[in-house]
């Protein structure tokens, strides 16, 4: 069984960095593309960033410069390490592969 487990959301301030992590198990993602979006209160779930099986990566305007997207395939696990939080990065954070999603961390964004 395929299984997506999201962690290292929390609280922080305005500027303040986290890193998410999102471990996957049931089977090898190393040929997969694996991604993060997010869900803001009240708005539809949106890309922020994708890493290809090759390394490859692609990002949301909203983020681009600001966040990093990884992978470990030794671990099968991704990242997300994110700088330079603001409120409007406030979201329910989600890995997705494939067809495949965790069930989401919260991150907030406040002072």
């Amino acid at each position: 069984q395929v299984q997506l487990v999201e962690s290292g959301g929390g609280l922080v301030q305005p500027g303040g960095s986290l890193r998410l992590s999102c471990a996957a198990s049931g089977t090898d993602f190393s040929r997969n593309a694996m991604a993060w979006y997010r869900q803001a209160p009240g708005k539809q779930r949106e890309f922020a960033a994708i890493i290809t099986s090759g390394g490859g990566r692609n990002y949301a305007d909203s983020v681009k410069g600001r966040f990093t997207i990884s992978r470990d395939n030794a671990k099968n696990t991704m990242y997300l390490q994110m700088n330079s939080l603001k409120p409007e990065d406030t979201a329910v954070y989600y890995c997705n592969i494939d067809v495949h999603w965790g069930q989401g961390t919260q991150v907030t964004v406040s002072s």
